[in-house]
């Protein structure tokens, strides 16, 4: 069976972005929601813990073209234990600590700034 492949408007294929924490509780899921209609973008969430609500698989960490991580110890966490999933992703640190709660304004204000360059960026 051949995979599908999302494309957007211009036909273009859609860019695939995995936001990751810890528990996915609070902040991957606010950024996963933030974006989620985003053209050109498809994305995606999940948290580093085992008993995070989504926890991070090495399947969703080959489905990402882009991975989007709040810490450096989930970059960390995620380099560890899913090196034999990545594939030269392109890893980005937010620097966002767990002080906000799911949807809070300042976390969406605050994820919309930290991830525009990385957006419009041709790489992206």
């Amino acid at each position: 069976m051949r995979p599908i492949v999302l494309t957007c408007s211009s036909g273009a294929r859609l860019k695939t972005i995995l936001f990751i924490c810890s528990q996915n509780r609070l902040r991957s899921p606010t950024a996963e929601q933030v974006f989620a209609d985003y053209p050109g973008i498809e994305v995606s969430s999940a948290g580093t813990n085992h008993d995070a609500e989504n926890p991070l698989s090495g399947e969703l960490v080959a489905w990402a073209d882009v991975i989007v991580v709040m810490e450096k110890q989930h970059r960390a966490k995620l380099q560890q234990r899913f090196r034999s999933s990545l594939r030269g992703q392109r890893i980005i640190c937010l620097d966002i600590p767990d002080d906000y709660a799911f949807m809070d304004p300042a976390l969406v204000d605050l994820l919309k700034t930290r991830m525009a360059r990385h957006l419009t960026s041709p790489d992206m």
